[in-house]
């Protein structure tokens, strides 16, 4: 270590007592934080890409400094989906530090594993007063029976109103509304319900049956429209 002419002609100065780092909340823990090993907690966080065409929800499940767990969903772009293909990869099994340094492909990806690093080290994440944490697979569950993500996309004009055509329940298939053209409710149909119906042998069209349901005032409405067709 090089020392300037200044530092080495000053005279030294003891050091007065050390307390170490403030303790952080960790899985119903107070922990002082010193290395990488001594951090643990789930949590999720968001990132963007630089033009914002696209968006990551990330979320980690952090055990004594390994990430032992990623979830990795995307929206709006479709490269994105192949990056976090990638990411899901590349991210289990790192030290946190590492993941933070390491090119997890997309902008918005890293964006997010940066917001998420800044949760974890702060103490600042979902389990932050939960005794034990979670266990391994705990993500999975923020997706429901069907694990698909939950997304909704809505569209609208001036000129013609809005259309749902999607909700967390699942991919809309008609919209329905009142004498006055006001939505009311809407029918859905649940993909994941669905595709677990056709790969244990149930015909494709008994299957969509099966897997579609409604919301809201749907039935006895005085009209119903395809949102992508009408």
């Amino acid at each position: 270590m090089i020392y300037s002419t200044e530092v080495q002609n000053m005279c030294p100065v003891a050091k007065g007592a050390y307390h170490g780092p403030a303790p952080i909340p960790e899985e119903g823990k107070w922990v002082q934080a010193k290395e990488i090993k001594d951090i643990s907690g789930l949590t999720h966080g968001v990132g963007w890409c630089a033009p914002q065409q696209g968006a990551c929800k990330l979320t980690l499940n952090v055990k004594d400094g390994i990430i032992e767990e990623a979830l990795v969903e995307t929206l709006g772009c479709s490269g994105m989906t192949h990056s976090a293909a990638m990411a899901s990869e590349i991210l289990i099994g790192k030290t946190l530090l590492e993941a933070l340094n390491t090119d997890l492909v997309c902008d918005a990806i890293n964006t997010a594993m940066r917001e998420l690093f800044l949760q974890i080290v702060y103490g600042r994440t979902q389990t932050a007063f939960s005794e034990g944490g979670l266990p391994v697979g705990a993500s999975l569950e923020d997706l429901g029976k069907g694990l698909r993500s939950q997304v909704g996309t809505m569209f609208g004009t001036k000129a013609k109103g809005p259309r749902y055509l999607e909700m967390a329940e699942g991919y809309v298939t008609r919209i329905a509304l009142n004498k006055d053209d006001e939505i009311i409710g809407y029918e859905f149909v649940n993909l994941g319900k669905m595709m677990d119906a056709i790969k244990k042998g149930t015909d494709a069209n008994e299957a969509l049956e099966k897997a579609k349901g409604c919301y809201g005032q749907f039935d006895g409405a005085a009209k119903y429209i395809d949102p992508r067709h009408e």
